[in-house]
């Protein structure tokens, strides 16, 4: 394929009705830096991705997000560290499936406008 390719991933935009109330959220319970606030909008370092929250800038947009999955060195420890931060989670870490080499472990919280995210581990088999 000739022509342009695309890099990686540089920003992912989560819709939130109340951004003042998320911030504490990602910033202290998830532990993800905080990089700056601007016209209602915060954006955090998500591992080298910019995450942005924002209000829906139009009716199209205020709809269900897609879901952010953390990769985390061990889902129990994070599950833990996580929980007693007050983050609220929907389950604990459980085996989902396995790979020639690893074996995936996850589990599932929410922010506070209720959007999913999982916390993931993939751990060596062996």
């Amino acid at each position: 394929m000739d022509g342009i390719r695309l890099g990686k991933l540089q920003q992912i935009a989560l819709v939130q009705h109340e951004v003042a109330k998320a911030v504490p959220f990602y910033r202290d319970g998830l532990g993800l830096p905080l990089q700056f606030e601007m016209s209602g909008m915060a954006f955090f370092d998500a591992g080298g991705v910019r995450l942005m929250l924002s209000k829906p800038s139009a009716s199209e947009f205020d709809h269900a997000n897609s879901i952010l999955y953390f990769d985390v060195p061990d889902c129990r420890a994070a599950y833990a560290e996580l929980k007693a931060r007050g983050v609220p989670f929907d389950d604990e870490p459980h085996l989902v499936g396995k790979t020639a080499t690893h074996e995936i472990w996850i589990c599932f919280c929410r922010d506070p406008e209720r959007n999913l995210i999982g916390i993931a581990e993939e751990r060596p088999i062996g």
